[in-house]
């Protein structure tokens, strides 16, 4: 009578815990914005599964915002949907950094254009699809874009997702190590060419106005000269640093160069994408440029090598994707809790809730008096300066 009295008991508690969860039942959406890094769709697996377990309904946003003015483009995200994907790099969602809703391109059929401001019908419609909660993982771009969504009165958590390292708020966000190994891996593959030829190799790497991808991969892959955006360059201290390597009979070497690193007294190297119109520039062209400069100076057989997209593709290192499955419900757990207009950041050992506003505050850069930077120095690499 005893044990039939307390199953009975577990049974009736267990029918209310039921009644609640399913009383706060929600309805929540997730999109994934800029450029793709590994651990998208990580995030993806931790929300909708962190989701399901509480009872919520979740849905993907496909492209951006887009799939919110083409409502078409919203998929019903369930536990076999996204069974295993935390291990596949890329994002099952789509991406884009085209769809701004605050400045979409519309174009009539005469094929001109002009920027809009659709913010409202995005709004309209996620109110009329009944959602509680919108998790935004991007970069700066669309972790701005949320934060003025949240202003106009839309729940939003954001999420941190760029290989440059460059979101403030948290120590780091996901993406990031895995353009590190990839880098630091084809760094290590030159370094055998390189010596089989005396070569010089210049490698350009990904991270816009930050330089953390190349001053990782960079002390890394013992690389020999290390050029970043924080620590303006000069050539002529390049080209010293790799003569004084020949004479001591080192003579190929290896020059990682960030993408938005800078000459003294120059600027940043630049291309424009005429698909997104005469003010969006693209960097690019660095080491093309130090390459050539490197042989007129030294005589040096040098060679430039661009990795581009390759530090975006391929599945997420372990840390990526822990980080990001951790991220994914920790952005559930805020829903929960009702916190939104926040992101989720690593400040280890915890994820903790930082106010969107202040992560966009500032944007993170390379500190030229950081731990990192010294070692580099200490190793007797060369930072053009």
């Amino acid at each position: 009578m005893i044990e039939r009295a307390a199953g009975r008991g577990n049974v009736l508690q267990n029918s209310a815990h039921w009644r609640l969860v399913m009383s706060q039942r929600k309805k929540i959406c997730i999109n994934t914005g800029g450029g793709d890094a590994p651990g998208l769709n990580a995030v993806i697996e931790a929300v909708t599964m962190a989701a399901y377990n509480r009872g919520w309904e979740v849905y993907g946003i496909k492209s951006g915002y887009t799939g919110l003015l083409n409502t078409e483009e919203i998929i019903h995200l369930t536990p076999d949907k996204v069974d295993g994907i935390a291990s596949i790099g890329g994002t099952i969602l789509g991406s884009t950094n085209k769809g701004n809703p605050f400045m979409m391109p519309v174009c009539n059929v005469a094929g001109e254009c002009e920027q809009r401001d659709l913010s409202d019908k995005v709004l309209a419609n996620f109110r009329r699809l009944g959602f509680d909660a919108l998790v935004a993982v991007g970069g700066d771009g669309s972790l701005d874009i949320a934060h003025r969504f949240a202003a106009k009165g839309m729940p939003v958590i954001g999420v941190p997702k760029t290989i440059d390292n460059d979101i403030g708020g948290t120590v780091i966000s996901f993406g990031f190590d895995t353009a590190v190994s990839i880098a630091t891996e084809a760094i290590d593959r030159l370094h055998s060419t390189a010596r089989s030829h005396d070569r010089v190799m210049v490698v350009e790497v990904m991270g816009r106005n930050a330089g953390f991808i190349a001053i990782n991969s960079g002390i890394s892959g013992n690389a020999d000269v290390i050029l970043i955006p924080e620590i303006p360059f000069d050539i002529n201290n390049v080209c010293e640093k790799l003569m004084e390597n020949e004479l001591r009979g080192h003579k190929y070497a290896i020059v990682v160069v960030a993408e938005g690193a800078v000459p003294m007294g120059g600027d940043v190297i630049t291309k424009r994408d005429p698909e997104l119109g005469r003010q969006h520039v693209i960097l690019g062209g660095m080491a093309e440029h130090v390459a050539k400069e490197i042989s007129l100076r030294t005589g040096k057989d040098t060679r430039s090598m661009v990795l581009g997209h390759l530090q975006r593709g391929g599945s997420p290192t372990t840390f990526d994707r822990l980080l990001s499955l951790r991220f994914g419900a920790a952005a559930v757990r805020a829903i929960e809790e009702g916190k939104f207009d926040m992101m989720v950041a690593l400040r280890s050992p915890e994820i903790v809730l930082v106010p969107l506003e202040e992560a966009l505050s500032i944007q993170k850069r390379v500190l030229i008096n950081s731990d990192t930077v010294l070692t580099g120095r200490d190793l007797g690499i060369c930072f053009g300066d």
